[in-house]
Order: structure tokens, then C-alpha cells, then sequence
């Protein structure tokens, strides 16, 4: 009888900060502009990773951080910098064991780091 082996979930899981993604790709992952992906940068909101020739790359991270700020802005009407205050927030609530207001439930920061 032959034995197979199984992966376990956390070596199967992807290394959520692998710089995976161009800025074309991660643009249009996101549905923006890459001009608003390189003002993000700008704003520090995402850091990404540079090659050797100096070309970025985002990490699902990034994807993730950048979702939960687009859910905030276009969902919640708010802008950049009050997306990150927002962010902050719903940190130390989930830190705290604290529960979040019902109309921010949905925002997933699990993995989002700003």
C-alpha cells in the first residue's frame, strides 16, 4: 500500500509578502489608474518592492492593503488619509477584542499593513 503525503495548509499558503505583481498588474487587479498606484506609493500607503532595475512589485499584501483602503474610500466616502485613520482603528478595536461599528464589519485588515 502506498502512503501519500499531504501538504499542510500553512506550507501550501502563499507568502502574502512575495513581490508578485507588476504596476500594470496590480493595476488592474485594483480597477485604478497606475498614475494612482504610484500616488499611493507617494502617500506611503504601499510600499512596493524594486528589482534590481529598479521596476516595482506588489506583494498580495499590497493587494490586500489597498483593497481595504478601497472598500473605505469608495464604499464609506472617505478620503486617503482618513482610510488609514479608519484602518488604524478598526486595529486596535479587533486588538481589544472591542466590536466594530455594523457598517464597518466587512473591511478586512487581517493582512493589511500601513
Amino acid at each position: 500500500m502506498t502512503t501519500i503525503e499531504v501538504a499542510q495548509p500553512s506550507a501550501a499558503r502563499m507568502d502574502l509578502d512575495k513581490p508578485l505583481y507588476t504596476l500594470s498588474i496590480a493595476a488592474e487587479i485594483l480597477e485604478i489608474h497606475p498614475r494612482t498606484l504610484m500616488m499611493y506609493e507617494a502617500l506611503k500607503l504601499v510600499v512596493p518592492q524594486r528589482t534590481s532595475t529598479n521596476r516595482r512589485r506588489y506583494s498580495q499584501r499590497d493587494l490586500l492593503t489597498l483593497q481595504a483602503i478601497q472598500r473605505l474610500t469608495r464604499g464609506h466616502g472617505l478620503n486617503l488619509n482618513g482610510a488609514r485613520l479608519v484602518i488604524e482603528c478598526l486595529r486596535l478595536l479587533d486588538e481589544n477584542g472591542i466590536s466594530r461599528p455594523g457598517e464597518l464589519r466587512e473591511v478586512n485588515i487581517e493582512h493589511v499593513r500601513i
